[in-house]
Parts: C-alpha cells; sequence; structure tokens
C-alpha cells in the first residue's frame, strides 16, 4: 500500500515518511523532522536495516543522507544493503549517500585523548557538500561506551543531541539493548532525551522465533501503542499494524458466481466480492472440492486467485482435483492462478504474513484462497495464528480482495465455533459442510449460516461429491426432519409409487367420469324421445279434442237450422 501521509505537516508537528512498510502508520506519518529518533533492540532486531532502509528510501526520493558506522565496514555495510536490491554504491556516486566509517583507534582511547569534535568536523563539512540534513547513527552506545565514565558518556551525548538539534538535522541513533538489566539501564537516559522512541525485540515465542515493534515515546504526536509483529524480508522491514483493522474497509461488491448455479442460489445469488468467505467443516466433507469450483469459475472468466496452502502441495491439490472433474492446470497455464504453499512450521507467523502480502502485490489477485485456518495454529500458538488471520483479512479487505477461508472442524454436525478462531465479525457469508450418519451410511449435508446483504436459505441441502463436481440434491423433510442417503431414496420410492397409484386413480376417474357422462348423455336422449313421444301424443288428443268441438259446433248450428226451418214450415201451413 503507497503511504498516504504528505512529507511536511501532521498536524503541528512536522514529520519525515521512513517509507519503511507498515511504520508510518504506527507512527502517524513518520518520524520527528529536524529531531532525534532512538532504535533500541537486541543483536539481529534490524537496527541497522532500520537506519539503512530510512536514508536509502529518502536518498531514491532526492533526499541525502550519511550513515555513521561504529562497528562495520563501509564495504560491508554496502553488501549487506544489496542482498535486499539496495545499491548504495550507485547512490554515493549522485552523492546521494554517505558511509562513514568511525573507527575509533584503541591508542586514542587509552590515553583518554578521543574527542567528539573530530567527528562533527567531518559530519559537518560532508552535510554542507551534500545539502545533507538526515543523519544515522548505528551504534551511539559504542561511541558513548569509549569514555568509560557514566557522567561523561551523559555529557556527551547531551553535546550530539543539541550539535544535531541546532543544524536543523533529522538523525536516528541506534543503541544496543541486552538481558543485561544494568547494562540496558546504563543508556536509559538516552530514551528521555530523543524525541521519539522505537524498540526493536526478537525473542522466542512458543517456541518459534519472532520479532516485534514497539513505539515507546513520541514527543508532540499520537501514534499507535501496541506491539506490533514485524519481519525482515529480502526487501527490508515490513510491519502489518492490526491497530487499523475496520478503518479502511470498503464496502462489499457485487455478487460472484461461487461456480455451482444451485449453491449461487441458495446463498442468495452468489459470494460478495472483496469478502470474507469461511467454509467450514470436517475432513472429508468437500471443502477443497468446494473452494476449487470457485477458482474454476472465475479463472476462466479471467480472473486472478492466490491460493495459500499449509496442508497439501500444489501439485497433491491440482491432482486431486482431477476425481471431481476440476482441472486447474489450464488456469496455472494462463497464469490465473498461483500457489503458495509451505509448512506452518516452517517459519513465524510474520514470515508467512509477508510472503503472503508480497504474492498479493506482484500477482495482484481478485480473488485469495486460503487452506486452512485450522493449520494455523501450528505456526505457535492461537494467538499468533489470530494476529496473522486478522491482519490478512484486513489487508485483503482494504484491497478489495475475496479471502476465502477452509477450517476442518472437530465435530460432524457442530456449528459452533466453526471458525475456531474467533474471527466471525470478519466473516461475511459462512458455509458449514457436515455429515450425518443414517441407517448405517454417512451422507454430507450443507447450510448456510450467512450471508451478508443477500437473502440466503436456512435450509438444510444434501449435497453429493461427483465426477462432475458438487451437486447439490433437493429438500426432502420427513417426521423426524431432512431426509438424505437411503431413508431419501426410500422416501423418494415411496413418493414416485404414490405419485403412479395417484396418476392411475386418475385416469380411472377420468374413465368413470366419460363413462357417467355418456350414461347421462344416453338417459337425456331416452327422456327426450319419452318427452317427444308425450308432446306427439298431447297433440294428437288436443287434435282430437279440437275436431270434436268443431263437430260438436257444427252439429249444434245444423240442429239450430233444423229447427228454424221446422218453424218457418209450420208457420207457412197455417196461412
Amino acid at each position: 500500500m503507497e503511504n498516504k501521509y504528505a512529507t511536511i505537516d501532521k498536524g503541528t508537528l512536522p514529520k519525515i515518511p521512513t517509507r519503511i512498510a507498515g511504520l508510518d502508520d504506527i507512527l502517524q506519518g513518520g518520524i520527528p523532522e529536524h529531531r532525534t529518533t532512538i532504535i533500541s533492540g537486541g543483536p539481529g532486531c534490524g537496527k541497522s536495516i532500520f537506519g539503512i532502509e530510512f536514508l536509502y528510501m529518502g536518498a531514491k526520493e532526492g533526499h541525502p543522507g550519511i550513515y555513521v558506522t561504529f562497528e562495520e565496514r563501509a564495504d560491508a555495510v554496502r553488501q549487506n544493503a544489496m542482498t535486499m536490491g539496495w545499491n548504495l554504491a550507485e547512490l554515493e556516486k549522485q552523492n546521494l549517500m554517505f558511509i562513514m566509517e568511525a573507527n575509533l583507534d584503541p591508542k586514542t582511547l587509552i590515553s583518554g585523548d578521543f574527542s567528539i569534535q573530530g567527528l562533527f568536523t567531518i559530519i559537518e563539512g560532508k552535510a554542507k557538500a551534500m545539502n545533507c540534513t538526515r543523519i544515522v547513527i548505528d551504534a551511539v552506545d559504542i561511541l558513548l561506551r569509549m569514555y568509560n565514565d557514566f557522567s561523561r558518556e551523559r555529557s556527551e551525548y547531551y553535546v550530539l543531541h543539541d550539535w544535531f538539534s541546532s543544524r536543523k538535522m533529522t538523525s536516528i541513533m541506534s543503541v544496543k539493548s541486552s538481558q543485561d538489566h544494568s547494562l540496558t539501564k546504563r543508556y536509559e537516559f538516552l530514551d528521555f532525551m530523543a524525541d521519539c522512541v522505537i524498540h526493536l525485540d526478537q525473542r522466542v515465542r512458543d517456541q518459534i522465533s519472532t520479532r516485534r515493534i514497539r513505539v515507546t515515546k513520541y514527543r508532540g504526536s499520537n501514534f499507535g501503542r501496541n506491539e506490533y509483529p514485524y519481519v525482515i524480508s529480502d526487501k527490508g522491514l515490513n510491519i502489518v499494524p492490526i491497530s487499523t483493522t475496520g478503518l479502511r474497509h470498503r464496502p462489499l461488491g457485487d455478487p460472484v458466481s461461487s461456480g455451482n448455479i444451485r449453491l449461487d442460489s441458495i446463498l442468495g445469488g452468489g459470494y460478495r466480492r472483496a469478502s470474507c468467505v469461511l467454509i467450514a467443516g470436517i475432513t472429508g466433507a468437500g471443502k477443497t472440492t468446494l473452494a476449487n469450483t470457485f477458482i474454476h469459475s472465475v479463472c476462466s472468466a479471467d480472473e486472478r486467485v492466490l491460493y495459500i496452502g499449509f496442508e497439501e502441495s500444489e501439485e497433491a491439490i491440482v491432482t486431486n482435483m482431477l476425481s471431481p472433474g476440476i482441472d486447474l492446470r489450464p488456469a496455472i497455464q494462463s497464469k490465473k492462478l498461483r500457489f503458495l504453499t509451505s509448512l506452518p512450521e516452517a517459519m513465524g507467523a510474520e514470515e508467512h504474513l509477508m510472503r503472503a502480502i508480497d504474492q498479493i502485490k506482484s500477482f495482484k489477485p481478485a480473488h485469495i484462497i486460503l487452506d486452512a485456518v485450522s493449520a494455523c495454529d501450528r505456526m505457535g500458538s492461537t494467538q499468533t495464528a489470530f494476529e496473522y488471520l486478522i491482519r490478512l483479512l484486513n489487508y485483503c479487505k482494504e484491497n478489495d480482495i475475496t479471502c476465502i477461508l477452509l477450517n476442518q472442524t472437530v465435530r460432524a454436525m457442530d456449528i459452533h465455533q466453526i471458525s475456531g478462531m474467533e474471527i466471525s465479525s470478519m466473516v461475511d457469508t459462512a458455509l458449514f459442510l457436515g455429515m450425518v450418519e443414517v441407517g448405517g451410511e454417512i451422507n454430507r449435508m450443507l447450510l448456510v449460516l450467512k450471508s451478508r446483504g443477500l437473502a440466503h436459505s436456512n435450509q438444510y441441502r444434501e449435497y453429493l461429491i461427483t465426477d462432475n463436481g458438487i451437486e447439490l440434491l433437493d429438500v426432502y423433510i420427513g417426521e423426524g426432519g431432512v431426509l438424505t442417503g437411503a431413508a431419501r431414496q426410500e422416501q423418494e420410492a415411496k413418493e414416485s409409487a404414490n405419485q403412479r397409484l395417484r396418476e392411475n386413480h386418475i385416469i380411472l376417474k377420468k374413465h368413470e367420469l366419460t363413462h357417467k357422462e355418456a350414461a347421462k348423455q344416453a338417459k337425456i336422449a331416452a327422456l327426450q324421445a319419452e318427452i317427444d313421444i308425450f308432446k306427439s301424443e298431447l297433440d294428437a288428443l288436443m287434435e282430437e279434442e279440437n275436431i270434436w268441438h268443431q263437430g260438436r259446433n257444427i252439429r249444434s248450428q245444423l240442429r239450430g237450422k233444423a229447427k228454424d226451418d221446422a218453424l218457418h214450415k209450420l208457420i207457412l201451413g197455417n196461412d
């Protein structure tokens, strides 16, 4: 990460960035400008490297520096720096660096004629010629010890400190600390006079040699007050402060496919980009297979993945994944997938962390896989493993990298403490892969415990590891819960038989309905025929009735006429 601090004021106190990875975050900008900084520590802590790296980084930016050594020859200093890629000789040619051998003549020391003024004269002349305001004294305790007089040592340091301050030079002085309390106490007055005090420590912790850095004093400025692990790599000092965790995390990104369509649906869309995904389960549950399903998917989409492995070699992982149909070789050949494998015991947690960060910086992956969290305990202790994980996760979140953690649990269906490292607050998506024994067989189950920002399933799902990867099955729930394996197959057979019975019953009912409909139509036709006959008979009767009435009327008319004719004849006859 680029240093975010300016080269001048931090509040009201001018500071100079050291450009040492992670240190300026702790110092909240760098060391105090035109003041004195003390670097203390035992042998092998990196005091000399600290001073050289500060001057080298400054010289690369155009700020000349002077390095005064009381213990090593200039050639040795140049050679040691070259192991880290720092070409001091080239900077010396450009008048940006000067290495001064302050070898003291024992005869002069014995006679008591030694004076620090000669040193001042050389430094002042060279500083003016170089227009230099930065100087490193390594190691000032050697210089002071030459007097063999505590009072004079103290007064000479006052002179040294005042001389640099009056000339507005930014000075770093290294001093040895020791397990010998009397020797350490002898020079503790340096801490009181200095403006910034940084202590480097190297000791064996949990049978592993580790280094820690701590700022114990900084006049006029706040600073990170914790003890921070650091490593000395082939690029210098590297520090990853944990105190910044969570301060610069960015929002989670859009979902990215897990490589399994059904799992994406269960997750609510897939894994969130720049998130932390935890896949936990006992050995044989398929954690590595699920992780490599994701790797195959994103690498096919032209995205890079870094695989950090503590349990298997690259060759073993690639070969084993051929069984479930996952071929990682094309991704490796196309440089989309890179492996970083080692035993946890091979080095301290700090070295493991810096190796990972260096790979992330150079490879620039979009995603990393860590296999496995449970192996990190073997780096030293649970606390050491926690610090390693929390720093790595913090770095990934700050750089928008999706981090998938695999963790081996102890019990088959124990969803509690699935991380084993108290890192649950950093986990955005948690998948639990369990195993259940039903009817004398073991079956695999998957449960999404959480998936931040996505509507995920809350049901257990049985899954199979097949020749074509992981296959998630439909949920079958019986009276005793989710059914798996043989019980599932038995339930499927029962449901299939019941389905066939229902289908046959439906067909029979359809036939019966058809017959009923036909019978109804036949009855309707017969009734209609009867009705038609009844109508015909009724019509005939009504016609007969009409005819009878007509005949009756005719007869009535005829009878009435006959009476009239008879009466007429009678009347005529009388006449």
